[in-house]
């Protein structure tokens, strides 16, 4: 799905239905040239609108149980329609769908999947599968919301997300080419405040040995796109070391809320492309790079992100300074040591 050409502009843009009533745009694009990095730049959509209301489901359900059974016998093609409620309990997808026929989980956002507490648990865990969609629904009240392992080609769309004890959505153990899209995420981070993340990708090195064998967990180009990230009170996008080839863009974020982290966005991967994002109150940098071992935390390109930090530090902040790339195309305001502590790049 992704190249890595480095270079190219807007080619087109096409509506497509997805199974469940998602509707998005096929945009084929690539980033505006820059260095050389391995960000996904070939083909990727993205979801203008979705819709929760489920167009032609094969299976519809309205209690935990139904819901739990349907999760078991899921096969390629099947659409899961949620009726409105809330469906208590902790859910897992274990099945593949395919490229031809995804497995759609779908729903209205007063259909809420709910975890019965902060303190441990996945809500809804995506464990080790292949071209899944979720679309609309509500997910809720559990130490993580939505968790996603070893998860290949899979759309996360429309979501709200809220109440967790540690993040809302994660994607980890070589989870790859997914894509996480105009979710809408709130309070977070109300077990510890410092695992409170909205968005996690990959896993830190201290943990590669209970979940990727000790090897970097490379869960490698997934897209990170259109989400509004609030009440977080860790960061709302953390992009782990082994993790790279990814892109964030046009994402929400308000740090109001963060006490246990210092900035919006922290990549510790590499060659992740950072654009088009619209930041505000941080506690002190907007957007940081972090090189936790060596040769991780490099080849990072921040492109035409706004950054309002009304903070004490910079609006782009890279330490070390490695080969990561701040544009002159991005900005910051309210940042007390000034827009980054680099040289910006044409």
């Amino acid at each position: 799905m992704f190249g890595n050409s480095g270079k190219g502009v807007l080619i087109a843009a096409a509506g497509l239905i997805l199974a469940g009533g998602v509707t998005t745009a096929l945009v084929v694009a690539s980033p505006a040239s820059g260095p050389t990095i391995g960000t996904p730049d070939d083909a990727v959509q993205t979801v203008s609108r979705v819709d929760g209301d489920c167009d032609s489901p094969t299976v519809t359900v309205s209690t935990k149980k139904q819901l739990t059974r349907a999760l078991e016998d899921a096969a390629p093609g099947d659409v899961i329609a949620l009726e409105p409620g809330t469906y208590s309990g902790r859910f897992t997808a274990e099945t593949d769908g395919t490229a031809d026929e995804p497995i759609t989980l779908c729903g209205p956002e007063d259909a809420v999947l709910d975890g019965g507490g902060t303190r441990k648990g996945y809500v809804l865990h995506l464990d080790g599968v292949d071209h899944w969609v979720l679309s609309g629904f509500s997910v809720q009240n559990g130490q993580k919301g939505v968790m996603a392992d070893a998860t290949t080609n899979t759309l996360i769309s429309g979501l709200h997300v809220s109440q967790t004890g540690d993040e809302a959505i994660h994607l980890r153990d070589f989870s790859t080419d997914n894509r996480v899209v105009g979710n809408t995420i709130r309070d977070t981070g109300l077990r510890k405040a410092k695992f409170g993340e909205g968005i996690y990708v990959g896993t830190a090195e201290s943990n590669w040995c209970d979940i990727s064998d000790c090897e970097p967990d490379a869960s490698d180009r997934n897209l990170v796109e259109g989400n509004d990230i609030a009440d977080t009170t860790s960061e709302s996008i953390d992009l782990k070391e082994g993790t790279a080839d990814g892109i964030v863009r046009g994402n929400t974020f308000d740090g109001s809320a963060i006490t246990g982290a210092d900035s919006w966005v922290d990549v510790k991967g590499n060659d992740w492309l950072i654009e088009g994002n619209t930041g505000a109150n941080s506690p002190q940098d907007g957007f940081q790079t972090h090189e936790i071992l060596d040769g991780w935390g490099t080849g990072n390109v921040f492109r035409d992100n706004e950054a309002a930090v009304d903070g004490p530090g910079f609006g782009y902040s890279l330490t070390p300074e490695l080969d990561n790339v701040v544009e002159c195309s991005n900005t910051a305001t309210g940042a007390a040591e000034g827009t980054t502590n680099v040289e910006c790049q044409d």
